[in-house]
């Protein structure tokens, strides 16, 4: 039977599992030119079709400066546009390209590999487990 976590470890745990996580998919992503960040703010951007940058901020937990600095990458990377908002002439909404939507089609494989990974040690049960208390605790 696995030991339980004592107390005050469960944030270091997932601290440290999310960190790996990230530099593994970093690493993954470093020959787009792209971190982990970009590839939140791109995916996010596809899913959403076309959000405010403030919005992506909210949808992220991202600071807005963040997020505008992610963008001004992204779009000189050509993978993103910022169009009008159809209801709001002072926004501006963040819309993939068709070179973002095939870079986002690569890199979610990528992702996944990632994901496949760092999950190796787990059957499909526990991941499924660990995916939907994840999403109870992010939200």
């Amino acid at each position: 039977m696995p030991h339980a976590v004592p107390s005050g470890r469960v944030g270091f745990l997932l601290a440290r599992a999310g960190g790996r996580a990230i530099r593994n998919l970093n690493r993954a992503l470093e020959p787009f030119g792209l971190r982990s960040r970009h590839y939140t703010v791109l995916s996010a951007s596809a899913e959403q079709g076309g959000l405010s940058q403030r919005e992506l901020g909210e949808v992220l937990g991202v600071d807005p400066s963040a997020v505008v600095s992610l963008v001004d990458d992204l779009e000189r990377a050509g993978l993103v546009r910022r169009d009008s908002h159809p209801d709001d002439r002072r926004t501006r909404v963040v819309v993939v390209t068709e070179a973002g939507r095939s870079t986002l089609d690569t890199t979610r494989e990528l992702a996944r590999g990632v994901d496949d990974e760092l999950l190796a040690g787990l059957s499909e049960d526990e991941r499924r487990t660990l995916e939907r208390l994840l999403l109870r605790l992010a939200s």
